[in-house]
């Protein structure tokens, strides 16, 4: 892993986003029918940007997160990785895709295996040296980017860590496959409030520091717009809106936007809007 921007593809029309999703439907089967969590929804996530995707429980976000990463099979519609279509991928090329797009769950505590410290932990994730580095130096590089002291963390076991560092361990853990998208699913949202902000600024360190593209799947607009470049916006599977993160600041359109926004209602006052 170096410290470069991703490359991407490039076609006549500009830049190909590095992931996608075109339009993804999810239902599923109960007594009678059927319901549908995802309802047609498109999105594009580039290169090096930031993009949270907001929506209270039930609306399909979390839904949509597990179809990217191809945890979940979509009922209709497309995921591409790079221009490539990989909707339907098995066996090495899914594996392959799995190292380029890497996750971070909301519990960093159920992660574990509590009888193994970080460092077993991290040598298990990859049994191998990457490049010219040993194993030992990939793990202390990549402690060393989400801020942990190697020295201190390897040695430990997970109930000896904060919930902050434990989170942080588990983004460490990610990036030991030298990924091109982070997708944090609710990663914030079982840290205290002292420690979210530093969780945030973990997650915007990696983008501009390793060129990461980040997903940030979360129920807080407030923490969407401290993070994001752009927000896209979901309520009962439907994407109600989306834009750069002032438009949707500064001029939300929808009501259930402005029913988010309200709940957070320092927000324009503690933001500064984006040259």
């Amino acid at each position: 892993m170096t410290d470069t921007k991703a490359d991407t593809p490039a076609t006549g029309t500009g830049l190909v986003p590095v992931l996608s999703a075109t339009h993804v439907t999810k239902q599923f089967k109960v007594a009678g029918g059927h319901i549908t969590a995802v309802d047609d929804v498109s999105v594009d996530f580039h290169a090096g940007k930031v993009l949270a995707v907001v929506g209270e429980s039930g609306s399909g976000k979390s839904t949509l997160a597990r179809m990217l990463l191809r945890l979940m099979p979509v009922t209709s519609g497309t995921i591409s990785y790079m221009g490539k279509d990989v909707t339907n991928i098995k066996g090495g090329e899914l594996r392959s895709y799995w190292r380029d797009v890497q996750a971070v769950f909301q519990d960093p505590f159920s992660s574990f295996n509590q009888f193994f410290t970080v460092g077993a932990t991290l040598k298990r994730r990859m049994a191998a040296k990457q490049g010219d580095e040993t194993l030992d130096e990939l793990i202390e590089r990549c402690l060393s980017y989400v801020g942990l002291k190697p020295g201190d963390a390897i040695s430990k076991y997970p109930h000896q860590l904060s919930g902050g560092q434990r989170q942080r361990v588990m983004i460490a853990r990610a990036l030991m496959m030298n990924p091109k998208v982070l997708l944090a699913d609710e990663a914030t949202s079982m840290l205290d409030a002292s420690l979210r902000v530093s969780a945030l600024n973990v997650l915007q360190d990696l983008r501009s520091r390793l060129g990461l593209t980040v997903l940030f799947i979360t129920h807080d607009i407030g923490q969407a717009c401290y993070l994001a470049d752009e927000v896209v916006v979901m309520e009962n599977g439907l994407v109600v809106e989306r834009g750069t993160t002032d438009a949707v600041i500064f001029d939300p359109q929808n009501a259930y936007t402005k029913r988010l926004l309200a709940d957070v209602p320092d927000l324009k006052g503690s933001l500064k809007k984006r040259p």
